[in-house]
Formats: structure tokens, C-alpha cells, sequence
């Protein structure tokens, strides 16, 4: 006997919850998730609901707080970008994920998501984020697969166990590893001026993270970014 799909389908408050493998549609998977509001974090990946297991503070609260700042800097100086923690994307049927942090152009300046009636994301972000303990995280294979298939232009992971942030550029279809610059910099190619310095974040140096973004934001090539996002009215 098949299951309802349908919250009309279950009498009362008989709305089952959310629980980890569940095989959903993305409006099953939104209705339980709303009637669920002490639930901090469910993703649909796939068509199947994960959700993490409680935060650890220095695996992944305190790294994600770090991200988060960096991305803020960068977003204050860049009218036109908005970030995101912790943003429901919706990217297609069957994938509705929840970014430890995102960086996205807004709708009205040109980007490629947009913001639904219900303030969802539609459409994949610019950017994704994510915080991972290792190279084993689904964040390295399953998910990763999904962003690039749905048109996320970059991607990163910082893989908290294994000291490394992998930085993925999106080119010609597939996912590319960012390379450092002569200076051992990852430069973003969609968001001109975003810099980061991995190692100085890698060792808990965020006055050099943030010093390294803010000489992004002071190039040309963040100026003309800005100037686009921007233009003047007619």
C-alpha cells in the first residue's frame, strides 16, 4: 500500500515528521519540515531527507561563525550580493538544500536565483558554503554532485578534520578545484574581490582573513563588479 503524499491525505495532526532516509517529494518535505519548527536543519538531497546530527562547537559552530564573517565583510562593501546562513534552496524536485552560508547576486541585480513568494530560494545560489568534518561528509560527493548539476557557480568546503578547504569553480559543466595564486590566495572567479588566505583560516588567523579579503575589495576588479551590479539610473 503506497504512503499519502499529501498533507490532505492525513487526518488531523497526523502529519507524520521528518525522519532521517524518509523518501519524499519537495512538497512533502516542506510541509513536514514548517509543521517541524524546532528543527534547526533538514535537507532533501536526492529525494531522500537528511538531517545532521547536534553541532560540535570547534568541528563545526566555530567554523561556521568564521565563515559567515568572512562572507559578511565581503557582502558590506558589495552592494547588489546577499549572503545567506542557513537558507533553504530550492533546486529542484527533488533537492532542497540548506547551506551552512551561500552568497548569492540578488534577483534585481542580475542573478541567477530567485526569491519566492513564500521567501525561499529558487535556484541554485552563486556560492555554497558548507562546514564538513571530513572527506567522507556527503558534502564531498552527494551534494557536491548536486550543486554542480543545478548550476552553483562555486563551491566550498572546509574540511574541519582534515585541515583543508576545498574550492570548486564551475567550468564547462564541471567542478574545478580553485587553484592558490603566487601568494597561496583562493581569488573567486564569480565574486571579484573575494579573497581568502585558507591557511590563515585553517589556523584560527582571522585578522589576516578579513585583512586579506578587505585588499580584495579595495582592487579595480571589485570597483567594476560593483559598478555593474549597480548601474546607474536612466
Amino acid at each position: 500500500m503506497s504512503m499519502p503524499s499529501l498533507k490532505s491525505d492525513w487526518p488531523g495532526d497526523e502529519l507524520p515528521s521528518l525522519e532521517p532516509g524518509d523518501r519524499l517529494t519537495r512538497a512533502e518535505f516542506e510541509r513536514r519540515y514548517e509543521a517541524m519548527p524546532h528543527l534547526k536543519k533538514a535537507e532533501l538531497i536526492e529525494g531522500v531527507v537528511y538531517m545532521p546530527s547536534p553541532v560540535r562547537h570547534r568541528r563545526h559552530g566555530r567554523p561556521h561563525g568564521r565563515l559567515i564573517t568572512w562572507l559578511g565583510v565581503y557582502e558590506a562593501a558589495t552592494p547588489g550580493v546577499e549572503i545567506g546562513d542557513n537558507s533553504s534552496a530550492r533546486l529542484d524536485l527533488d533537492n532542497e538544500q540548506q547551506p551552512d552560508a551561500l552568497l548569492l547576486i540578488a534577483p534585481e541585480h542580475g542573478g541567477q536565483a530567485k526569491i519566492g513568494a513564500d521567501d525561499y530560494i529558487e535556484g541554485a545560489p552563486d556560492l555554497a558554503g558548507e562546514v564538513a568534518a571530513s572527506s567522507v561528509s556527503y558534502d564531498l560527493n552527494v551534494k557536491l554532485n548536486v550543486y554542480r548539476r543545478n548550476g552553483v557557480r562555486e563551491y566550498i568546503v572546509w574540511r574541519v578534520l582534515n585541515r583543508a578547504v576545498d574550492w570548486f569553480v564551475l567550468r564547462d559543466g564541471q567542478f574545478e578545484r580553485l587553484l592558490p595564486d603566487s601568494q597561496g590566495l583562493l581569488k573567486s572567479d564569480v565574486f571579484p574581490g573575494l579573497w581568502l588566505d585558507s591557511a590563515a583560516l585553517l589556523r584560527g588567523d582571522m585578522a589576516t582573513v578579513l585583512a586579506i579579503v578587505q585588499q580584495g575589495i579595495a582592487t579595480p576588479e571589485h570597483a567594476a563588479f560593483v559598478a555593474r551590479l549597480n548601474p546607474p539610473s536612466a
